[in-house]
């Protein structure tokens, strides 16, 4: 890149060819005065960032891939290549691994249809591979006979649990969330497939997933064997799936609005957090980038009913942003948090600006703190890269960029101590990358926001309808 050929210079010279992440704050410190004549040292005062500032920090990118976005692309695409189980269209979480979610499952869709949108595979492939996965979740196995399970084996379409055992485990709302966003953009780019993903969704039965009011829930198995309704995402996730279910006319008005949330500051910035309490409800509030990045990449920020900016999501995601930036401003450690895949035990971390009453914190799923584990998380890095076009996020992508096996794809992320990376790679990680990068070429991925969101349930039958709680048609 030659935009900050100076940055790029000083960042190559401190980390030579093997990166560390905790960088020469003194060298970086002069290149990096972000605000209004403010110095990077820790101890002296932050311009306060309040979440009522509106003011964009910086535009996002956009214009035709260059020849390295397009090369990361090509890197990132051959993950699904080389993880595609052709006898059911799926793709496996992580390599070599015949496991899949359907948060996962809908990353693959969003890697065919950037890879498709590059030139990276023809017509024929592209549809191809839609029709294959498409019919596999028209006829999976549903977890008691209502909704997806939270994991299949890629090989079988068996319902499995996280060890890939055959088991039901319940059904995740975030995870159907992403889903139902990704089969209507695959409506909107691929017409000849208008009505497979109807199909999909009529299947599912949602009266225990969206209770009144307008509230999201997930399905887990109590130790009787009865299914437990546990409302299910905190802020970020919760309001990123519900996005999901509204495109299909569900009322989930409740789970789309950002309260109850507190907020903290760090390094000036007022960042947000949800207030219920996990000692409580067993849930951990994790503040990362993903959720929000995915929802600049795929809805821009605009309300999904009648164009409306729901002004609190930009609010939040720029001080998501400017937060970490400041972290590097502060201390020089490159921060791009959110949850990462591991090679080896826990095997997955949230990687947290804020959870649990700790700033920084690094948590397994269990809620045990495992700071050795912090990273740079790669599809955060480039999320924020794509969102806000700044020299911190320059610096990003030129560490990122070669963070890659050529034969297998992008790596999960960057260890923060030591600059190692993470060497597994994901579904996830990769699919994500591509629909970033997708998004830097054509701006906000969801194009059509005004259509009527219950046109899918027209013609249903009154007794399918009524039983699987499907939301009732309306004409706009």
């Amino acid at each position: 890149m030659t935009k900050h050929s100076s940055l790029d210079q000083r960042f190559k010279m401190i980390c030579g060819t093997k990166p560390a992440l905790i960088l020469l704050v003194a060298l970086l410190q002069p290149l990096f005065m972000f605000g209004a004549g403010t110095s990077a040292a820790a101890d002296e005062h932050w311009p306060d960032r309040p979440l009522a500032a509106t003011d964009p920090v910086a535009l996002p990118r956009f214009g035709p891939l260059t020849d390295d976005e397009l090369e990361m692309a090509r890197i990132a695409w051959r993950y699904f290549e080389n993880n595609h189980q052709p006898q059911s269209g799926l793709v496996n979480s992580t390599h070599n691994y015949p496991s899949v979610t359907l948060w996962d499952t809908a990353s693959y869709l969003a890697g065919i249809i950037a890879a498709h949108s590059f030139g990276l595979v023809e017509d024929a492939e592209a549809e191809e591979r839609l029709r294959s996965v498409l019919s596999t979740l028209e006829h999976i196995q549903l977890f008691r006979n209502e909704c997806p399970n939270k994991a299949y084996n890629t090989q079988t379409v068996q319902l499995v649990n996280y060890v890939n055992q055959p088991a039901e485990i319940g059904c995740s709302a975030i995870d159907m969330g992403r889903m139902l966003i990704w089969l209507r953009i695959v409506q909107q780019r691929y017409p000849q497939f208008e009505e497979v993903p109807n199909r999909i969704v009529r299947r599912w039965n949602f009266c225990g997933l969206v209770q009144e009011p307008g509230v999201t829930y997930g399905t887990a198995l109590a130790e009787d064997g009865s299914v437990r309704y546990l409302q299910e995402g905190r802020l970020g996730y919760e309001e990123y799936a519900a996005k999901g279910f509204s495109l299909w006319g569900f009322d989930v008005s409740t789970a789309l609005e950002p309260e109850p949330y507190e907020t903290i500051w760090l390094y000036g910035v007022e960042v947000a957090y949800d207030s219920r309490d996990p000692r409580i409800l067993g849930a951990h509030n994790y503040v990362v980038s993903e959720s929000y990045a995915l929802g600049g990449v795929e809805f821009g920020w605009d309300y999904f009913d009648g164009g409306q900016i729901e002004d609190w999501l930009p609010r939040f995601a720029q001080n998501i942003y400017t937060v970490q930036e400041r972290r590097f401003e502060a201390t020089g450690i490159v921060t791009a948090r959110t949850e990462h895949q591991l090679s080896e035990a826990p095997y997955f971390v949230y990687d947290t600006i804020f959870s649990n009453g700790r700033p920084w914190a690094t948590m397994t799923e269990g809620g045990e703190f495992m700071p050795q584990l912090s990273a740079v998380a790669l599809k955060g890095a480039l999320g924020l890269w794509a969102l806000w076009d700044t020299p911190y996020t320059d610096m990003i992508f030129d560490l990122i960029k070669p963070q890659f096996d050529p034969e297998l794809g992008f790596y999960e992320g960057i260890f923060e101590e030591g600059g190692e990376p993470i060497r597994t790679q994901t579904s996830n990680n990769n699919g994500i990358m591509l629909e970033t990068l997708l998004f830097k070429t054509e701006g906000p991925l969801l194009k059509d926001l005004t259509r009527v969101p219950t046109a899918w349930t027209q013609g249903v039958d009154d007794s399918m309808a009524k039983a699987n709680c499907l939301p009732v048609p309306q004409v706009r």
